[in-house]
């Protein structure tokens, strides 16, 4: 994790010109990250902003603050803000919700994948620990039910490329020694073990985010054939609630990291905004602060390609289990 010397601040917002008139997806929008990204956006321009939330009055909350923010902003923007209920925990919600945006959305500029968890390990939904269920499982089903989504509605009217951003964490490259003992069996090794502090199982879900999307972009579906771009986007240590569902060690050691080194959710959900508007060389790359990020991904994980594609393949029989033929209907 980056040290409060080394975390830019101040991050830029991208130009209004490639947000203006294009229609978003925000998951976990109804708070911290989520509802600053959500509200940039629609400061921006944005056509359509869905605020994709497991808990609708407090989504109804967060679009009554974006609608008055863009009022106050006096742009004459009119961005449509609506509240869609999504848990990523059910995986039946899940299913629910992409048939929504089928139906309902003419078009899907970009998906960012910003809803997580940092529950304590005895909790459980759809037979994995929540933070697995949440984080890796529910994150990634849903990233491959919208792509082909994406893909045909962007081809249908001819518009830009869509993206994929998924929202990870560098905070799981500090846990080198664990993620070796699953011998590339993550999601197994994740649900089974025992007394595991809540905050070194977040660190393992979104480190199984990172090998899984870095395998998945680079080998399994590229632009040229999908036409959506998938990258990963670190946010940085920021001052949000996400450990609001956490025990209160976890909180606690947040706490005090957020106190010394914290970005604003606003200055965080800049980095967002930047994975959401990169262009196509970010493609199955790591992005933070704004930048690509790929040069602070240690060797240990960029170079273990084997283990990404073990990564990839493990969380793949998991999405297949959930709903048959969603991989291969990725690039059909």
């Amino acid at each position: 994790m980056a040290t409060p010397y080394t975390q830019a601040r101040n991050l830029p917002l991208p130009p209004s010109s490639l947000i203006q008139s294009r229609t978003y997806i925000v998951t976990g929008a109804n708070t911290g990250l989520g509802l600053a990204a959500a509200q940039n956006l629609a400061l921006l321009g944005a056509a359509r902003v869905i605020l994709a939330v497991r808990n609708l009055s407090a989504g109804e909350a967060a679009k009554a603050q974006i609608d008055a923010a863009v009022a106050d902003a006096t742009t004459g923007v009119k961005t449509k803000v609506e509240v869609w209920y999504l848990d990523l925990s059910v995986f039946s919600s899940i299913k629910a919700f992409v048939k929504r945006a089928d139906a309902e959305l003419e078009r899907v500029d970009g998906l960012i994948e910003n809803a997580a968890v940092g529950a304590g390990g005895g909790e459980r939904a759809e037979g994995h620990r929540l933070t697995v269920a949440v984080n890796v499982v529910g994150t990634l089903l849903l990233g491959v039910l919208m792509l082909p989504v994406m893909a045909r509605k962007a081809k249908e009217k001819e518009g830009d490329t869509p993206r994929v951003v998924v929202v990870t964490s560098r905070a799981g490259f500090d846990a080198r020694e664990e993620w070796e003992g699953f011998g590339g069996e993550p999601v197994k090794g994740m649900d089974g073990m025992d007394g595991i502090e809540a905050i070194k199982l977040y660190s393992l879900s979104k480190l199984t985010e990172t090998f899984a999307v870095h395998h998945l972009a680079r080998e399994v579906i590229t632009v040229e054939e999908t036409g959506v771009i998938v990258n990963l986007v670190c946010p940085g240590l920021c001052i949000t609630d996400l450990a609001r569902h956490a025990p209160p060690e976890f909180k606690e050691q947040l706490r005090q990291l957020q106190e010394t080194a914290g970005r604003t959710a606003d200055d965080g959900s800049r980095t967002l905004l930047h994975a959401v508007t990169a262009g196509a060389e970010s493609h199955g790359m790591l992005l933070h602060s704004c930048e690509d990020g790929e040069k602070d991904v240690p060797d240990w994980v960029k170079d273990d390609l084997a283990g990404q594609k073990k990564t990839w393949e493990a969380v793949a029989r998991e999405l297949e289990t959930v709903e048959p033929g969603c991989v291969g209907k990725m690039v059909a």
